[in-house]
């Protein structure tokens, strides 16, 4: 799951987990075996449902929405069930957990039919994706918020709520509203707190700005520090299309310091590695 969230080949070890019968590894299996071919392949979909059988209900959402390329290109699965098949139990297992509080089942039920207002019951029960989508709707104006004099602070509770949930794309809208209010304490905070998450898009920021490259939001320049934590980026080997922003980071910071810092900065980037947890892009269970 680290090499899959980090958007490198993480095949190869999803497939042991898979096979050993794990739901989560076979429905991610499913997932990058799909997304690397660009189509549900025949091997793709039976990972879908060995997933969707121990109850994975993403797993019934995907097989629901059925595949017209698979049929083109003779790849589809021999599944007896039909994508209408799917759907009736992923709506009936969404159904019941959504009844019983479940905020994350009230989601993916708005997702198969229900609607805005599932949509809406999840947000209220606290769950970030649908804390995000609403926050977009009354954003966007798809949806009409009262009283209307209330809806920024709504939409800006929303975002702040879901981004302090781990939803990294709410938590960039948050950043945003807080940067046009010029709230650079709060930032400083926010960018802090995500590098120490693991946040691979974070810490490329935090490291630059510690580097003066661009200096920002009043860091203090640390080459050593930022250096090493730009290094540590090298790991992910090109995963989410760091690598030649990382290069011209290094070379830019590098330019300003001495072969006796650069090491040190190597050093830090070890120890760092050693006491953090692992990079990430805390990717979403529902890619769009």
């Amino acid at each position: 799951m680290i090499l899959y969230r980090q958007k490198k080949n993480a095949i190869p070890y999803l497939k042991v987990a898979a096979q050993a019968g794990d739901s989560e590894a076979q429905y991610y299996l499913a997932e990058q075996i799909k997304l690397d071919n660009r189509y549900m392949t025949s091997e793709a979909h039976k990972w879908y449902v060995a997933a969707a059988e121990q109850g994975d209900y993403y797993a019934m959402y995907q097989l629901a929405r059925g595949d017209d390329l698979c049929e083109i290109m003779g790849s589809c699965s021999e599944d007896k069930r039909s994508p209408k098949d799917w759907y009736r139990l992923a709506r009936s297992t969404t159904e019941r957990l959504a009844e019983q509080g479940d905020g994350e089942a009230m989601y993916m039920l708005a997702l198969l039919g229900g609607g805005f207002p599932w949509l809406k019951r999840s947000a209220e029960a606290g769950y970030p994706e649908a804390e995000y989508r609403l926050a977009i709707m009354y954003k966007d104006g798809d949806k009409f918020y009262f009283p209307p004099w209330e809806k920024s602070e709504k939409i800006e509770a929303l975002f702040k709520h879901a981004g302090e949930s781990g939803h990294r794309i709410a938590m960039d809208y948050y950043f945003d509203i807080l940067e046009k209010r010029g709230e650079v304490e709060s930032l400083r905070k926010i960018t802090v707190d995500l590098v120490l998450q693991g946040d691979a898009y974070a810490v490329s920021s935090y490291a630059a700005y510690l580097g003066h490259a661009p200096e920002k939001y009043g860091f203090e320049l640390d080459l050593v520090k930022g250096y090493g934590l730009m290094y540590t980026l090298r790991e992910l080997s090109g995963g989410g299309g760091l690598d030649t922003y990382v290069a011209d980071m290094l070379e830019e910071i590098g330019g300003k310091m001495t072969p006796e810092q650069i090491e040190q900065a190597k050093e830090f980037a070890a120890d760092w590695k050693a006491t953090h947890p692992p990079l990430s892009f805390f990717t979403r269970k529902l890619e769009y």
